[in-house]
């Protein structure tokens, strides 16, 4: 039997990783470090820290890194996912058949929170699908919709107003929803909110939260949407990978 932690550490700063993961990640024989290649090296390093900083001497975590499958870029986006976590789901269990073939307990370093916009839960119940005897535990993890709104000031929804939380492919598909008041966009290439009329609109963005490279941005959309793409090219193109994720609120 696989007992799997799926452990939120944040969204860059170590200072969010809550208790409950720290003691998942000492509860565990096994943690799975993912490699997403050179150009994010910011994000294995981040996890190597943590390891360092946050296992105990006594500790007896064995950390074992391991390259990330690419996902194919072929323009059937979701059949080219399903493939992917296929692919990720194969390397994870023959890691674990290889390090604990007689089974244990696995943590996996999740950025953000598992339950929002991440697929290991998904890439996870594969595992059982194949066979795998596992249970599944999740230590969630502080948002990057939370660090939006903390690094802002600025309460996540208007006064007695839902939130949507959609991505930028779909806001790029589907435009503004007719229902929204606020909506919060995740996992967007870059510049969705173009294919938004701009007024009345206000965004508040920010990319690398939690990170020392922080950056944000704020103010109405017809104001400040061509100094946030110009930003996240310049940023983009100096760090080789970029984070980013928006606010925006009709106004």
């Amino acid at each position: 039997m696989i007992s799997l932690s799926l452990i939120g550490i944040g969204t860059g700063n170590p200072e969010h990783v809550t208790l409950a993961a720290v003691r998942a990640l000492n509860e565990a024989d096994l943690i799975l470090l993912p490699r997403k290649g050179e150009a994010k090296s910011d994000l294995i390093d981040l996890r190597r820290l943590l390891c360092r900083d946050l296992l105990e001497a006594s500790s007896r975590t064995r950390v074992v890194e391991f390259d990330l499958p690419c996902r194919d870029a072929r323009a059937d986006y979701l059949g080219a996912v399903d493939d992917w976590h296929d692919a990720i789901a194969e390397v994870w269990a023959d890691l674990m058949a290889t390090h604990l073939p007689e089974g244990g307990r696995v943590g996996m370093l999740i950025w953000g929170d598992p339950s929002l916009y991440d697929s290991s839960l998904r890439i996870a119940e594969r595992l059982g699908d194949k066979g795998q005897a596992l249970e599944i535990r999740v230590e969630p993890g502080i948002t990057s919709l939370q660090a939006l709104t903390a690094a802002h000031c600025i309460p996540l929804n208007a006064l007695a107003e839902p939130v949507l939380i959609t991505t930028g492919r779909r806001l790029r598909e589907r435009g503004w929803p007719s229902d929204a008041e606020s909506v919060a966009v995740m996992l967007d290439s870059g510049g969705a909110f173009q294919a938004l009329p701009q007024e009345g609109l206000t965004v508040w963005w920010g990319a690398y939260l939690g990170m020392d490279k922080q950056c944000l941005i704020d103010g109405p959309l017809v104001d400040v949407a061509a100094t946030i793409l110009e930003r996240r090219a310049a940023l983009r193109e100096r760090h080789g990978w970029i984070m980013d994720v928006y606010l925006l609120r009709r106004m």
